[in-house]
């Protein structure tokens, strides 16, 4: 590890300066090759594996104006893997038309403590010939220590960071839906905001197939305006309110250009990554990805990281934490210990 990295944790001053500009980085090679092949055959295993014979159906919907997602099999998923579909994966009379493991949008919201391969990026001491080794951020050998979540949640200057969520997404050939501009704070506030979400690539995400683009520096006029949470007066299913708590996480570099919310086509830029890449992205920071009409599919794992000290975590928010609480980054030796016993004990892979 330089000099450089070692001031920051992992990340180097110019890639921090570039976050914080941006709202976004790009971090090329930070998975080994290895890792990417023991994610995706986790992941090929888990599309093979599930049982469709108890299976609600469930489709994921991506726009804020269609119905989102809002029965128990989603609401009750964050402490669960689970499975969700594209919604243009079904006949106009309800069939699938795609072979299951072709169909679905999502994996998610708890492979970060259910999958081992998964949870070993969050606990590399569980299987450490996973990460391999490696001397820099962003080296071909990258994968090691510095660049470690915790490694890179520290250099961002969390506290206490807490994984809520994680997801494979799959953007399946030819189905794989559009997601339209949107900030990942809208579904996972926290008071004062304080998401960042971890996107690796497994698969390389191309323009062809659908790929992240961002607005670069919207994180710093964006407000969050909506929140995602589950829906009141003793309703069933989610839905989108106002936000009435802060839409800026705390500092003077937020919200002071006053800019207008919406953004033009030509604003964006285009985030085309090879597999092993890691985007980092700043929970106000408007991103979306296009519609995946070709015959290559673009599979990625994302897990989202918010701020568990002076932060308040909303009872309203879609996602509730599990018994034992958001997952922690910065894991501790009794944290360990408890794990592995309940791995054992459990029968967990």
């Amino acid at each position: 590890m330089s000099a450089e990295q070692a001031s920051t944790g992992g990340l180097t001053p110019s890639q921090l300066a570039d976050f914080w500009r941006d709202g976004y980085l790009v971090i090329p090679n930070a998975l080994p090759p290895t890792t990417v092949e023991a994610l995706l055959a986790e992941t090929h295993k888990l599309l093979d594996d599930f049982s469709l014979s108890d299976h609600p159906m469930t489709r994921f919907s991506t726009g804020e104006k269609s119905d989102h997602v809002g029965d128990d099999y989603f609401l009750s998923s964050g402490d669960k893997i689970r499975f969700f579909f594209e919604e243009d994966a079904f006949s106009p009379t309800g069939e699938l038309t795609k072979p299951k493991s072709r169909a679905i949008n999502k994996i998610g919201h708890y492979l970060h403590a259910l999958s081992p391969p998964f949870a070993s990026l969050l606990d590399p001491a569980r299987n450490p010939d996973l990460l391999g080794a490696g001397t820099s951020v962003g080296s071909a050998a990258a994968g090691h220590k510095e660049s470690h979540p915790a490694a890179v949640a520290r250099a961002l200057g969390f506290k206490d960071p807490r994984c809520l969520q994680s997801m494979v997404i799959c953007k399946q050939p030819e189905i794989g839906g559009a997601v339209p501009p949107h900030q990942d704070s809208t579904f996972l506030y926290t008071d004062p905001p304080s998401a960042v979400g971890f996107w690796y690539a497994l698969e390389d995400a191309t323009a062809e197939n659908g790929c992240l683009s961002f607005l670069p520096g919207s994180h710093r006029w964006a407000p969050v305006r909506q929140r995602f949470v589950r829906a009141a007066d003793g309703k069933s299913g989610t839905e989108f309110i106002d936000n009435t708590g802060p839409r800026f996480p705390v500092g003077d570099e937020y919200g002071g250009n006053n800019l207008e919310w919406g953004a033009k086509q030509a604003d964006y830029v285009m985030g085309e990554v090879k597999a092993g890449s890691l985007i980092l992205i700043h929970g106000n920071l408007l991103h979306k990805s296009e519609r995946n009409t070709s015959q290559k599919g673009r599979i990625i794992y994302t897990f989202h990281v918010i701020e568990g000290e002076g932060t308040t975590y909303d009872e309203r928010n879609w996602l509730q934490p599990p018994a034992e609480g958001f997952t922690k980054v910065y894991r501790t030796e009794d944290w360990i210990q408890s794990t592995k016993k309940r791995w054992t004990t459990e029968g967990l892979r």
